[in-house]
């Protein structure tokens, strides 16, 4: 089971951290990642990482400004969000797979979604 948090509502230019806790150790050796859904736009993914290993992947979009990180004891897996930008408003999403991809229908396992406002 995935658990997200951490949205809210952000001026353009600030922050959040995203959190998601992975119950169950069949999560152990998977890939980690985030996509996120505007209104009316395809679910997209934003950032992955593996449990296993320091290799991190993110969309050109966020590069620089969105780092995912984890901490394997709390089986959690973050991702912080700097100068955030009006069109980074989304319903934000983790999910687990057992290969990496960018493609949301490549990935089995879901959290909720948590939802980033950003607007001044």
């Amino acid at each position: 089971q995935l658990q997200a948090s951490g949205g809210g509502l952000v001026q353009p230019g600030g922050s959040l951290r995203l959190s998601c806790a992975a119950s169950g150790s069949a999560y152990s050796n998977y890939l980690m990642a985030w996509f996120r859904q505007a209104p009316g736009k395809e679910r997209e993914f934003v950032a992955g990482t593996w449990w296993t290993t320091e290799t991190t992947y993110y969309a050109d979009s966020v590069r620089g400004r969105f780092t995912i990180s984890k901490d394997n004891p709390k089986q959690t897996v973050y991702l912080q969000m700097d100068s955030l930008k009006p069109e980074d408003t989304a319903v934000y999403f983790c999910a687990s797979a057992t290969y990496y991809g960018r493609s949301w229908n490549q990935y089995a396992y879901w959290g909720q979604g948590t939802l980033v406002t950003v607007s001044s």
